[in-house]
């Protein structure tokens, strides 16, 4: 393994220098699902926040020349002290149901580009099991539990520095947060308030990439809206990202968004500021910082149709590895969706109850096992509140245990 791929830095690092090479799988890649990074990993075209799985990937060779396959494999269990008789665990995403799980089979073709002349390159994700449900987007559906997560295409211009000017087009993971789609590659088991409420999961259109120099890169991107193949008015979505490093030790990505997500409504516009921070502190501690500000105009799909819905979140993440094989992950996080707009009846796959606001906190520890060469185990216990009354079932809490293994290859 390279040195340096278990640092949560590194990722970002390599995030921010996207457009410096390819989201090729044999090298390492994630941010937040959703940010394309320079190189990929199993889990998507944007640099994992945290690579804690620590185990390098076994890319393998297809019969077509420079083309490779990976991915990774995932089964869990969660018990909550408060879910619903009908069994689904309020406000989760992946670790829905109390129950044992196929997770996810997750299965990755990449064929990186040069960049230092005219290249071409490609990216194809494919999701099999429970997790493909909540990621699918309208427009494109592979059966009940499938999901092409990303495919894409990426068109190299050799530029003078070296890095390359990229065009992307298809479909890619969003730019915006810590936490990405493949949860192997997180600092924890169960994915954030954040991650599930306030960002998108997807989008279909085109991206234009540069990487100025070793402290900035820029991308930015035309697409349908958020987590839609074809789009549902006459009008596209824009989102923008700069990257700042200015240290080996000191990240930064800014993300701006604008357009209107609602069907059949062109007026309606949601725009808001995603930024992300990480500072390592030596070989085995980092931390992360994540800000989310959004806001949507009044429109007949919110839950007061009559008034603008605003939210902001926060979170922070803190991890340290007791050795190569065991390390431990901290997150907490915070989100005030003000209107209701955001967790109103949403996710669709275990919703919270309509409300008009709701306040929600997490407090989550997540027990990083590498014992097994390939293999990640994570025991987690995790905290949940709200203000809503008997958001959780009878209850405005809850407690959930989670213990998942993912192989990956």
């Amino acid at each position: 393994m390279p040195e340096g791929w278990g640092s949560p830095g590194y990722w970002l690092l390599r995030l921010l220098a996207q457009g410096a090479d390819s989201t090729a799988v044999d090298s390492p890649g994630g941010g937040a699902a959703q940010t394309p990074g320079v190189a990929a990993s199993p889990g998507s075209d944007s640099v994992p926040s945290s690579e804690v799985a620590q185990t390098k990937p076994n890319v393998l060779e297809t019969a077509l020349p420079g083309v490779k396959i990976s991915g990774y494999a995932e089964a869990s269990y969660i018990y909550s002290t408060a879910a619903l008789p009908d069994g689904p665990v309020v406000g989760r995403s992946f670790d829905r149901l109390p129950e044992f799980a196929l997770n996810v089979v997750k299965l990755v073709l990449d064929k990186p580009f040069a960049n230092d002349r005219l290249s071409a390159g490609f990216r194809v994700d494919l999701l099999f099991g429970q997790n493909a449900t909540v990621l699918q987007s309208a427009g494109l559906k592979l059966g009940d539990r499938g999901d092409l997560e990303q495919a894409f295409v990426t068109l190299n211009i050799p530029t003078a520095n070296g890095n390359g000017l990229q065009f992307k087009a298809g479909k890619w993971v969003t730019l915006m947060g810590v936490e990405v789609i493949e949860d192997v590659f997180n600092p924890n088991w169960s994915e954030g308030n954040q991650f599930l409420y306030v960002e998108n999961f997807t989008g279909t259109g085109i991206e234009v990439g540069y990487k100025w120099n070793k402290y900035f890169d820029t991308q930015f991107r035309v697409y349908n809206g958020w987590d839609v193949v074809k789009d549902n008015n006459t009008r596209k979505s824009f989102m923008s990202r700069l990257g700042i490093a200015p240290d080996g030790n000191t990240l930064l990505a800014i993300v701006g968004y604008l357009g209107p997500e609602q069907a059949a409504n062109n007026d309606a516009d949601r725009k808001g500021l995603n930024v992300v921070m990480n500072r390592k502190f030596g070989g085995r501690v980092s931390a992360w910082g994540q800000l989310d500000y959004g806001t949507e105009d009044a429109n007949a799909a919110l839950p007061d149709p009559t008034k603008k819905a605003e939210w902001w979140a926060v979170g922070g993440w803190f991890i340290y590895d007791f050795s190569p094989k065991v390390g431990v992950a901290l997150r907490g996080d915070y989100l005030d969706d003000k209107n209701g707009a955001r967790t109103s009846g949403g996710p669709v796959t275990a919703p919270f109850p309509a409300n008009t606001g709701n306040q929600v906190s997490t407090g989550t520890a997540t027990l990083n096992v590498r014992a097994w060469e390939g293999m990640l185990v994570r025991p987690e216990i995790r905290y949940d509140h709200s203000n809503v009354v008997d958001a959780f079932g009878e209850k405005s809490d809850q407690v959930t245990f989670g213990l998942s293994a993912a192989y990956i290859f």
